[in-house]
């Protein structure tokens, strides 16, 4: 829907953008949820993040935010950047929205990553993250879902920032796990977690955010409000090759084994919420 039926969605195609957001909506109510949109304005036109709650039964003041954005760039479609992450957050949130948990969930389709509000106080995860540390949230963890549908047995197909080719396989067959050094516990849970689950293979990095790569996507919003927080991607740019491009399109995502991946994330989402 996103890629093949809306496509580019962004503030320059502010009703794809708005549609987008529509059915994101629409998918997140139709699964019992009451979303709410948090709103501001960019020269004067309301852009929105969406959240969908799942009050906790036991510790509800605790929260866990798993977050993916549904904007694109420009001259894009978005279907792996980042509408794979999308399809991933409205089927856990979907998972989940009968399954309450000790702490509370919030699904959060955040808008405004891309470029030029990436890492400016217009992005939507920014803003969402901000007015959270005002409020005194309680946020244990957030979980960023960015560009996960594409892998390849081919090796070579793998690529990584510097110095991290040394210590990680060149085959981009794997899901990747990615947090700064403080979020290191946050992590190591998720791993955990997510290898009880599924075998399908994953590699992980708790790193200085300062290398290539490892804040790019809503997660490092969270970092800056001093929550912790980690990204779950098959690498981007490191990997697929029409990152942001024109053919960033719905044929290149491998569904079955992002569907793997997913599998694998509802038990990370259990491990952080119990």
């Amino acid at each position: 829907m996103l890629a093949g039926t809306i496509g580019e969605r962004n503030l320059w195609t502010y009703a794809a953008l708005n549609r987008a957001a529509e059915y994101i909506a629409a998918q997140l109510n139709a699964s019992g949820y009451t979303t709410e949109r948090q709103t501001f304005e960019i020269s004067k036109l309301p852009i929105s993040n969406l959240e969908a709650t799942l009050t906790g039964t036991g510790r509800a003041e605790e929260i866990v935010v798993i977050g993916a954005h549904y904007d694109s760039v420009a001259a894009c479609p978005g279907a792996n950047d980042n509408g794979t992450g999308i399809a991933a957050l409205l089927d856990l949130a979907d998972r989940f929205a009968r399954r309450p948990q000790r702490r509370t969930i919030r699904f959060v389709a955040f808008v405004n990553e891309e470029p030029p509000f990436f890492r400016t106080p217009q992005m939507g995860s920014v803003v969402y993250a901000t007015a959270a540390r005002t409020r005194g949230d309680r946020i244990l963890g957030m979980v960023a879902l960015e560009t996960m549908g594409y892998f390849s047995d081919l090796k070579g197909s793998q690529t990584y920032p510097v110095p991290l080719g040394w210590l990680y396989p060149d085959v981009g067959n794997f899901i990747g796990f990615i947090a700064n050094v403080r979020s290191t516990p946050l992590l190591a849970k998720a791993r955990r977690a997510f290898t009880r689950r599924t075998a399908f293979p994953v590699q992980s990095a708790a790193v200085p955010a300062s290398i290539a790569g490892v804040g790019w996507s809503d997660h490092w919003a969270f970092w800056q409000a001093g929550y912790s927080a980690m990204m779950i991607t098959d690498t981007a740019p490191f990997r697929y090759p029409w990152y942001h491009t024109a053919e960033d399109t719905p044929d290149k995502i491998d569904y079955e084994r992002l569907a793997h991946v997913v599998n694998g994330v509802e038990g990370v989402i259990e491990s952080l919420a119990r």
